[in-house]
């Protein structure tokens, strides 16, 4: 949008773009943090240097406590009041049926503008809390902590039990957080730092009862590493608790792959993973450890791992909003074609929610996982 605003203006330079399209350029922009590391002209070296998505989230903040929000936009970020409705046993169904209507999406789109042929995340009744509280964990001498996440309790209990069965595997333990809320990272988008910072409050003393163990902590979507690795202490640079709890958090295929270097990863895979196409989540490239999750799933015998490194356009809510949906579609249009041409035995995503939108893509769920999901098929557990 910067872009075609500044080959639009008559300088061909910033200095042409009209502040009344500035919001469209801000609205446009999803956060995926990824101005460095690809060909963003205004980032170091550039003498400006500015740090751009930073820059579009103080421009949301002010929007946001200037205008508010629309209730669609508050309620696709109130994760917590949403998951824990849509989560109740009769409710989830009804939410999860409903959202597959055409007639019904239709309504709502005209309702409160969620495109009605976007895809939603499903809900379960049976969180990975209440499945949890139920199993009777092995003991270990090493452990890891868990930052559940309001996806990975309510909308991807599956992947993250999955998670947990491949850390057991491997000799560590894994003990979920206490308590916990959304990380904040849907309303740090939508630039209300209010409710960012409550969220944080709420989280830092339940995450810190880890780190004091000695913990590292894990989490099973990127973005909410991130918020911990980079947003919160970025937002609270004075905060000692913040400080430490970002000290122990670390991506899952990070930590797995530190214990490889020290001989501690069980490799005695049983069955090889054929072809994985293997998309690699912004908020993770954002974080500067290298391709993980790639490195671990390649130590699979005969598997072969096709790392796509492109956003997927879906972004938490942005994908899901009626101006947005065709734009994310586009964005998303490379890496489903990645992957229909590949012909590949597995598609896969780190981050459930992007998988989401390249499923919708791709158009054929049966071969679309997660990487725990492929490993514990591997391991045989």
């Amino acid at each position: 949008m910067l872009f075609d605003l500044v080959d639009e203006s008559d300088t061909m330079e910033v200095d042409g773009v009209a502040k009344s399209d500035y919001m469209k350029v801000v609205d446009q922009c999803y956060l995926c943090d990824l101005c460095y590391m690809t060909k963003c002209p205004y980032v170091p070296p550039h003498e400006w240097n500015v740090d751009f998505p930073h820059l579009m989230l103080r421009a949301k903040a002010v929007h946001y406590k200037k205008e508010g929000a629309s209730l669609r936009d508050r309620v696709l970020t109130s994760t917590d009041a949403v998951g824990k409705l849509a989560s109740i046993p009769v409710v989830a169904e009804v939410v999860n049926t409903t959202n597959r209507v055409g007639a019904t999406r239709k309504l709502l789109e005209s309702a409160i503008g969620v495109h009605a042929e976007a895809p939603l995340p499903k809900f379960h009744s049976n969180t990975l809390r209440k499945r949890a509280a139920k199993r009777a964990a092995p003991r270990f001498e090493e452990r890891i902590g868990l930052f559940v996440t309001c996806y990975g309790n309510r909308n991807a209990p599956d992947v993250v039990e999955d998670m947990i069965a491949v850390f057991e595997h491997n000799g560590v333990g894994v003990e979920l957080i206490r308590n916990e809320q959304c990380c904040g990272m849907p309303k740090l988008e939508l630039g209300d730092l209010e409710t960012v910072e409550k969220h944080k409050n709420a989280n830092i003393p339940m995450l810190l009862e880890l780190a004091e163990k000695g913990l590292r902590i894990t989490a099973p979507i990127p973005s909410c590493v991130l918020m911990y690795r980079q947003e919160l202490p970025l937002l609270f640079p004075d905060d000692a608790d913040v400080k430490k709890v970002q000290a122990a958090m670390v991506d899952p295929f990070e930590f797995l792959m530190a214990r490889h270097k020290d001989g501690k990863l069980d490799t005695a895979f049983k069955s090889g993973l054929g072809k994985v196409a293997y998309h690699v989540p912004c908020h993770q490239r954002v974080q500067n450890i290298g391709l993980k999750t790639k490195d671990m799933l390649e130590l699979v015998p005969d598997t072969e791992i096709v790392p796509i490194e492109r956003c997927s356009g879906h972004d938490g809510t942005y994908a899901v909003k009626k101006e947005n949906y065709e734009f994310a579609k586009k964005i998303c249009r490379p890496v489903v074609k990645r992957i229909t041409d590949g012909q590949v035995d597995h598609y896969i995503s780190d981050c459930p929610m992007a998988g989401e939108l390249i499923e919708h893509g791709v158009g054929d769920a049966s071969h679309a996982t997660s990487a725990f999901t492929l490993l514990r098929q591997a391991y045989g557990i």
